[in-house]
């Protein structure tokens, strides 16, 4: 099982999202092919409903401490309630994240 579908489990386990996507962005930094160690999450889930964006961050890093500790580096989080996730669709969706500023310069080309 790759890592990005571990996550996915984890995450459809415990919050029921009515969306997830998990990314794995890896390919736009300086680290070596086929790596799973950046990603991002967009999870929208009525669980997140009356709590804020730092308790729902909290949520899931404590869900993914395994990962954290391990071989991902880096998560994008975007944790959205299902009436966050329309507003949101009306603006335009999830922006992309930036370009990797580290490594030689390649990643992100």
């Amino acid at each position: 099982m790759t890592t990005a579908e571990i996550i996915e489990n984890k995450i459809r386990d415990a919050l029921q999202p009515v969306h997830l996507d998990v990314v794995n962005e890896s390919h736009r930094h300086n680290v070596p092919a086929n790596s799973e160690t950046h990603f991002k999450v967009i999870v929208v889930s009525d669980s997140f409903n009356e709590q804020s964006l730092v308790n729902r961050h909290r949520s899931i890093n404590k869900l993914l401490a395994e990962q954290l500790s391990g071989g991902v580096h880096a998560l994008a989080l975007h944790t959205m309630t299902s009436d966050e996730w329309v507003e949101r669709q009306k603006q335009g969706g999830i922006p992309d994240s930036p370009d990797c500023k580290g490594g030689d310069g390649r990643a992100g080309k």
